[in-house]
């Protein structure tokens, strides 16, 4: 793929001739413009999103009972945490943007990377951000229709009208993007600490009739039990989201362990006390019933002001959308960078000095996924390649620890926490093939569809020059388009 690329870049001089006019003599490139709280935000911003508002239903549909659902949600969360330090060893020892895609690349070469970068982009971040996007918009217009099931139109347009603004945002300015991640980061905690107060005042005032028998209905099929962790796991997805953006991030041998530390320890806090809160209010045959469980609880306990958690819970996907874009564009643009998917996606828009094609790919993509409204069908079929692929890259930092122990290390974890978290990866991964061979199933053939996708338009190097020719073309088009051009050009 990257030999239809060569001479782009001197092709484009004219645009670049044309941009001096109104540019400094600066490389053009991404900044390190992220801070340590913008770090904490995208973290936080991008875990906290559709995951703790429509979970609680599928944890406790396979944990069976309050109790157990209680314990998934902490042990996701250490799960996380123990991950989370594993990539804080490998983002500060390969200072890459791109997190396990980077990493997969460096220890095992093209091939695999190609792969696990052929699944990001062909599920996990489009159909992530669907996900998010589609709860935003059940809880937009939840208000609306109190009593009935919301329209299905109305929520997918309503889905992808979010995405194409955040899209436009991401395009056009950096700072903008994490001011956005900044504010409804904010405005989730707000929602959440609201719940878990609520909650408090409900354990104060005696209510704990769902908490008399906490284990009664517990799941005692193991394999069944553990696709609630897939549920659970998919609340704590971005926690490694901050890796995939560290060439922005200002002093990340400080921020990153930083942002990581404080963000996963508020976050388990707030998903385990909001859980906690829920079963005050709402029972566990209510919970089964419908995914909207914040709502549920509001209604029960806030009069004629139960619409405002509709409102915070919009904020809070609203956030979660930007988060997953934010980071997924600048996973494209490493992926451009390498010559694994068109190198238009690797360049970098002359005058906002952000990833533009990357973040206009990311967003239209994910529209795709709005043909489908069953988030919970979508989950299953993110979270199993999403821990498959973790598992791959704490395989790697084990692999450099065998074959590069003088590897530059500003951040060593004990060697003990990747081997426990691989283990536990093995039961993620594995348990669910069992129970559900026809999800699991389905992202191993979309793994195994990226391999003809890797020989065509990457190992094979002697294309034919119309071929050549016609990606060429095509290419400049669209740097005259979008008035990108490669990164570290410099404008004279």
């Amino acid at each position: 793929m990257a030999d239809g690329f060569k001479n782009v870049e001197t092709k484009m001089n004219p645009i670049l001739k044309n941009s001096s006019e109104s540019s400094s003599s600066e490389a053009v490139n991404l900044k390190p413009k992220i801070t340590l709280l913008n770090g904490i935000t995208v973290i936080v911003g991008s875990i906290i999103g559709s995951g703790i508002f429509v979970s609680p239903k599928g944890v406790l549909e396979h944990a069976g009972s309050v109790g157990a659902s209680l314990i998934i949600w902490v042990l996701c969360g250490l799960y996380s945490m123990i991950g989370a330090y594993c990539y804080a060893e490998l983002g500060t020892s390969i200072l890459r943007s791109g997190a396990d895609y980077a990493y997969i690349f460096e220890a095992f070469g093209p091939f695999c990377a190609f792969l696990r970068l052929w699944v990001e982009c062909m599920i996990v971040r489009p159909c992530s951000q669907a996900i998010v996007a589609l709860t935003f918009a059940y809880y937009v217009i939840e208000p609306l229709f109190p009593d009935c099931d919301q329209p299905d139109t109305a929520v997918r347009l309503l889905a992808t009208v979010c995405i194409l603004i955040l899209t436009f945002v991401n395009c056009y300015d950096v700072k903008w993007s994490t001011r956005v991640q900044d504010v409804f980061t904010y405005a989730k905690l707000l929602a959440l600490v609201l719940i878990i107060i609520t909650g408090i005042v409900q354990l104060c005032r005696g209510e704990v009739e769902y908490y008399k028998d906490p284990f009664e209905h517990t799941e005692m099929n193991f394999a069944k039990a553990s696709l609630g962790f897939y549920s659970g796991l998919f609340a704590y997805n971005g926690w490694n989201y901050l890796n995939y953006v560290i060439e922005e991030l200002k002093d990340p041998y400080r921020n990153l362990p930083k942002a990581i530390f404080i963000s996963i320890t508020l976050v388990t806090g707030v998903y385990t006390f909001a859980n906690v809160a829920y079963f005050t209010t709402v029972s566990r045959e209510e919970v089964l019933s419908g995914a909207a469980v914040a709502v549920m609880f509001s209604k029960r306990l806030y009069g004629i002001m139960w619409v405002v958690m509709p409102i915070f819970v919009s904020l809070s996907t609203f956030g979660g959308v930007n988060g997953i874009l934010f980071t997924s564009s600048r996973l494209f643009y490493v992926g451009g960078r390498n010559g694994h998917m068109p190198q238009i996606l690797s360049m970098v828009q002359i005058k906002r000095m952000t990833p533009f094609p990357a973040a206009l790919f990311m967003g239209l993509f994910s529209l795709v996924y709005l043909c489908s409204s069953n988030m919970y069908a979508l989950i299953n079929y993110v979270s199993f390649v999403t821990w498959l692929a973790i598992a791959v890259s704490i395989i790697v930092l084990l692999y450099f620890r065998w074959t590069r122990p003088n590897m530059d290390r500003p951040i060593k974890i004990h060697i003990v926490w990747p081997i426990i978290y691989l283990v536990c990866s093995v039961f993620v991964v594995i348990l669910p093939m069992y129970y559900s061979p026809v999800e699991t199933g389905i992202g191993l053939l979309i793994i195994a569809s990226g391999i003809p996708v890797y020989i065509i338009f990457v190992y094979w190097e002697n294309k034919p020059k119309v071929i050549l020719t016609f990606i060429d073309n095509w290419t400049i088009r669209l740097q005259k388009l979008l008035l990108c051009v490669p990164e570290e050009a410099k404008t004279k």
